[in-house]
């Protein structure tokens, strides 16, 4: 065992500076020029090196490393023309008031360029101001990126901000480009006819990993290579059990998909076992399960089926164990029957 520990080190030391490092990571996104990323690629650079406007929408579902796939494309023009590219990202839960969006632009834009900001700015001055920036960056051949994260919360209200940003850009002295990210893929319906007008309608489509990509993944980043220093029959014998770990939590992970009536089967369990005086109806619960997805906090396990009942398609939970025990710690009217079920599951 003493001798086994200063291996076990080195093996742990080489899996955490793959896991450490975004670039190893992410590597596999760039191995075809079909992907989404060789596509994105093409796309803005030829925006910088052309100096031309244009906008895109990156749409799926969350977990399919959409912003994985952004960041890597900007990272790689940053170093490329590391001069001509000018950064603004918001995010639609925080910036969804067209105010609160351009003085958010407005002071994102002073830090880049080293301006003073002033809070007191209304609303029209910050707009005013990123329409003049967006024209002297043009003619200083720079090009404005605008990253909006949860770009359908954008498509709420007046839209001022998004007509004032497209309308913009269709003019020859400005240079930008409008990188829309969200997890509906009717992102793009949400605006109003005479911002949609002005819109590219480019639109780049995410899609959850398959069994297959998950399991490259994980060779990808787990795995020992038989040509590295470990000896060779640690790294044969590491290999293996990963392996075989791997597949039992993939058969597990299948032997366990809940869909509607199932999840009330158990609901129905509980309440004869805890004799619960929480008891509602059919009809109740599957809003609440309705509630669920819209709210995103579950979703379909698989595209298959979408011609099926809603309460007999399988779902998978999108928040971990440890978010949803923190949620309910923190929710006083949470029902302590919800409280046990949660703590026995943690010394299962």
């Amino acid at each position: 065992m003493a001798a086994a520990a200063p291996v076990a080190d080195q093996a742990q030391a080489v899996l955490r500076g793959r896991l450490c490092y975004p670039a190893i990571v992410h590597s596999p996104l760039r191995s075809s020029p079909d992907t989404n990323y060789s596509k994105l690629k093409y796309l803005v650079a030829s925006s910088v090196s052309e100096a031309c406007n244009n906008s895109v929408l990156l749409l799926g579902p969350r977990g399919c490393r959409k912003g994985a796939v952004l960041d890597m494309v900007l990272e790689d023009l940053k170093k490329e023309h590391p001069d001509a590219i000018s950064m603004i990202r918001l995010n639609g839960m925080l910036h969804s008031d067209d105010n609160c969006a351009t003085k958010e632009i407005a002071r994102q834009l002073c830090l880049e360029h080293q301006l003073s900001f002033s809070k007191m700015a209304s609303s029209d001055d910050n707009t005013d101001f990123m329409i003049d920036m967006l024209r002297e960056c043009g003619l200083a051949h720079k090009t404005v990126f605008f990253v909006l994260e949860e770009y359908d919360l954008f498509a709420q209200g007046k839209q001022r901000l998004l007509y004032s940003l497209l309308d913009e850009m269709q003019t020859l002295t400005s240079q930008a480009v409008v990188i829309g990210i969200s997890c509906r893929l009717d992102a793009d319906q949400l605006l109003e006819k005479r911002v949609r007008s002005r819109f590219s309608h480019r639109k780049l489509l995410f899609v959850p990993s398959s069994l297959d990509d998950i399991q490259r993944l994980m060779e990808h980043l787990l795995m020992l290579d038989k040509d590295s220093n470990l000896p060779k029959n640690y790294v044969t014998e590491y290999n293996s059990r990963l392996t075989v770990s791997f597949l039992s939590i993939l058969e597990d992970k299948e032997q366990n998909s809940y869909n509607f009536n199932s999840i009330m089967k158990e609901y129905r369990s509980i309440q004869d076992a805890y004799k619960t005086s929480d008891k509602y109806a059919t009809t109740v619960c599957f809003r609440a399960f309705e509630h669920l997805l819209d709210r995103e906090l579950i979703t379909f396990a698989d595209s298959k089926g979408r011609n099926v009942a809603l309460e007999y398609r399988p779902v998978k939970l999108l928040i971990s164990s440890r978010e949803l025990a923190e949620s309910l710690d923190l929710n006083t009217t949470c029902p302590v029957v919800l409280q046990k079920l949660l703590d026995r599951e943690r010394y299962m």
